[in-house]
Formats: structure tokens, C-alpha cells, sequence
């Protein structure tokens, strides 16, 4: 058992009560099985998280909504696992939908996450995404520095020359200049003006 899931099965052990259909849902191989548990009415949502998890992390595209509105969610573990299956779930929507989260500034204090998610893909909306949450962070006595910090280490790691400008204004925030200089030197060499 690697170890997302550990840490999954743990959590949501403990909030399950130890229940059998907790252990039924956990030991259960068969994808219909976990993904009725996501359409059917009240369903606890520790239950609509593991059959979620499971069917993403094993490329079953009925858990891309429940994933979604996981990554979503204000309980950081929970975002964090429905960002790991989402990345191995292989959804051309994931994507989309990681972007809008990231930019979505009613919900940036779950922002973390779908940044973080947004570097793992490196798909097309990654940098644009990570470009516009970061500009928003960089604004006076914005509270939502470790999306910020995420944000210059992701534009980093991806390692666009887009980024350079947003980089750059880090640079005069003390909790990212650090980072901001790292990512920096990580993106390509302008060309000279000529």
C-alpha cells in the first residue's frame, strides 16, 4: 500500500467508525460497485471520497466530478487526496477545471491544492493559471502566502518564460523572494533585443 492510500485508509477509518461497509468499500474490486456509492443518495461522504479516490486512481473517468468537488473542499487532507487521483486519473477535463479552481478568488483559500495539481499536469492552462493566481497574491497584505509560495514553485518548475514578469514583482515580497530567485533562474534565457 503506497502511501497516499495509507494515509487515506487511516483518516478515513477513523471517521468511518471502523464500519464493515468501510472495509467492504476498501477491499471491494469491482468499479461499479465504488461508483454507485458516488451517485447514490446518502451516502457518507467518507464513503463518496474512498470510492472516489479508488476509481480515479484507477482511471475511471465516473469519479472526475466527486474528484473535483473534493479538490475543492475546506478539509486540506481531502483536497490533497482528490489531487493525487485526479493527476492519475487521465481526464482531459482535469485541467480546466484545476485552472478554475486555482483562479476562482471566493475560493482561494482552498487554492493550494488545485496550484499544486496544476504543476503535476503541466498541461496548457497550468502557466496562465498560475500567472494570474500568483498577480492576485502579490497585492498588500494578501493572507494566502502559501498559495503564493506554490505558485512561484510551480511557474518554476515548469520553467516558462511567461512567468518571468510575475517572477520578477515576487521579488519584492520577502516570504517569496527566496523562491521567486530560484524559480527565476529555473526558466529559459531571454533572447537579446536586436
Amino acid at each position: 500500500m503506497d502511501e497516499e492510500l495509507r494515509s487515506l485508509t487511516e483518516r478515513l477509518r477513523q471517521e468511518s467508525g471502523g464500519t464493515a461497509a468501510f472495509d467492504r468499500l476498501l477491499a471491494t474490486g469491482d468499479p461499479d460497485e465504488l461508483a454507485e456509492v458516488l451517485t447514490a443518495p446518502g451516502q457518507p461522504l467518507w464513503a463518496r471520497e474512498l470510492a472516489a479516490f479508488r476509481l480515479g486512481r484507477g482511471g475511471d473517468r465516473r469519479a472526475f466530478e466527486s474528484l473535483v468537488l473534493l479538490l475543492n473542499h475546506r478539509d486540506p487532507p481531502r483536497c490533497a487526496a482528490a489531487a493525487h487521483a485526479l493527476a492519475r486519473l487521465g481526464d482531459p477535463r482535469t485541467a480546466r477545471a484545476a485552472a478554475a479552481l486555482a483562479t476562482n478568488e471566493l475560493r482561494v483559500a482552498y487554492a493550494l491544492h488545485p496550484v499544486r495539481l496544476l504543476v503535476a499536469l503541466r498541461a496548457p492552462e497550468s502557466v496562465p493559471a498560475l500567472i494570474t493566481t500568483l498577480e492576485r497574491r502579490l497585492r498588500p497584505h494578501d493572507p494566502y502566502r502559501r498559495v503564493a509560495l506554490a505558485c512561484v514553485e510551480g511557474l518554476g518548475a515548469l520553467g516558462d518564460g511567461r512567468a518571468r514578469r510575475v517572477l520578477t514583482e515576487a521579488l519584492a515580497h520577502p516570504a517569496l523572494a527566496e523562491a521567486a530567485v530560484h524559480a527565476l533562474a529555473r526558466l529559459p534565457q531571454e533572447e537579446p533585443a536586436g
